[in-house]
């Protein structure tokens, strides 16, 4: 049964670039509406992300009416009926109405219609499949209202069918309901995901690392991981162990510190044991290089940041540099055991803030004035030399850091002649 309301409080809807798109889409036989996660959102009184539009016309119409306005048009998915638009240097992603006339997976065969009904009953989930006119008049054919009133995620009609046409549905499930729901996942849907699950295998690493590093930053992350786990989905993603308690002593952790979620450094608290870890992980997932790197530092010997004193903590801040510090610091916290308010773990993550590591202030010329010629020698002496001023708690003074440069030229010296 379709049910209707009318969205207040939207002006993102009634005036601007959205107003506009669906001004010269709407008309002369045909309609357009905002569908998916804007509405959604707009509905939960979130903030809204990318707004995207469907509509009766067809992909050419849509291009020679933008044309007519003055708006670019870009054909991104024209062979499925989407056109984007560029206005006011915001994308619109315009895609015709359609209905499955045969179904293989993400290469279904579609057909253009002009059917509201058949083609939010081929969406996801009942809360993205609902649609907003011009007049801010929400349809909804699929029930999708009272799941959001609910905080409940479902799959549209036969959770099978919805997952075999793409098994990224299975993760979109889990990250829906972390990000938009409460409670247990709906049961259908779960036993669901379970019955598809050897279709992950199907997935592109590239879409498998979108979702899942979506989830981990998900309010609900700690809850939806647990139950992915349960339900024997984490293996075939990972191809490894996880574990559950302290990738929760993680997410606990960021927010006792006030920390922004950060995906990475959960997923090595959710994955990473060692840096092996890290590097399968990261295949697996297809992470970027920058991620990649913070994942591996993340895994290497996090263990000696354990029982840290305050002189070792500024050592290793110094060495890491600040990101890498806390990353690896707070990875060694999740896996000690201790609660998220351990205030010893509090102290040393927010080190970073209550104390700057001064640059080396001894330079090559310091040495090539002692008689060090350049070359290989003089970097190993610049090195001992730093080592010396960590050891020393970083003095500044010029009578300390003389003592440090004559002291390790004479060493290298002794060392080297016997």
């Amino acid at each position: 049964m379709s049910t209707a309301r009318v969205l207040e409080d939207a002006p993102w809807l009634r005036s601007g670039a959205t107003a506009r798109v669906l001004g010269i889409l709407n008309g002369n036989g045909e309609e357009a509406r905002v569908v998916g996660g804007a509405v959604r959102n707009a509905l939960l009184k979130i903030p809204i992300g990318d707004v995207d539009i469907a509509t009766t016309a067809l992909p050419a119409e849509v291009m020679r009416r933008a044309k007519a306005a003055g708006i670019k048009s870009v054909p991104t998915g024209i062979d499925h009926g989407t056109v984007t638009l560029i206005v006011d240097a915001h994308p619109f992603e315009i895609t015709t109405l359609r209905e499955d006339t045969e179904t293989f997976g993400r290469k279904a065969k579609v057909a253009f219609g002009r059917n509201w009904i058949a083609d939010a009953e081929r969406r996801d989930f009942t809360i993205n499949g609902m649609s907003v006119d011009a007049a801010g008049v929400v349809h909804d054919h699929v029930g999708g209202l009272e799941d959001i009133g609910a905080k409940r995620v479902r799959f549209i009609g036969d959770p099978d069918q919805r997952i075999a046409e793409d098994y990224l549905r299975i993760l979109r499930f889990f990250r829906i309901h972390a990000a938009f729901g409460a409670g247990e996942p709906d049961r259908a849907g779960y036993r669901a995901c379970i019955r598809g699950r050897a279709g992950l295998a199907q997935l592109s690493a590239e879409r498998v690392r979108m979702e899942m590093l979506k989830l981990m930053v998900a309010e609900g992350a700690v809850a939806a991981i647990t139950a992915m786990a349960d339900a024997g989905l984490l293996l075939p993603i990972f191809g490894g162990v996880t574990y559950i308690g302290p990738f929760a002593t993680m997410v606990s952790a960021e927010r006792s510190l006030g920390l922004k979620p950060d995906a990475v450094r959960r997923l090595g608290a959710l994955a990473v044991a060692v840096t092996e870890d890290a590097r399968r992980v990261s295949i697996r997932l297809r992470l970027s290089n920058a991620e990649a790197k913070a994942l591996d530092s993340m895994g290497h010997r996090w263990w000696r940041l354990a029982g840290m004193d305050e002189g070792t903590a500024r050592r290793r801040l110094y060495r890491l540099g600040e990101d890498r510090y806390r990353d690896r610091l707070m990875l060694a916290w999740a896996r000690s055991g201790n609660a998220a308010s351990s205030p010893h773990w509090r102290e040393l993550a927010a080190l970073p803030e209550r104390w700057r590591a001064p640059k080396f202030p001894l330079k090559a010329a310091d040495f090539i004035a002692r008689g060090i010629a350049e070359g290989p020698t003089l970097g190993q002496i610049l090195a001992l030399a730093e080592d010396a001023w960590l050891a020393a708690e970083f003095p500044l003074e010029e009578t300390a850091l003389n003592a440090i440069a004559d002291q390790t030229v004479a060493r290298f010296s002794r060392d080297h002649r016997q």
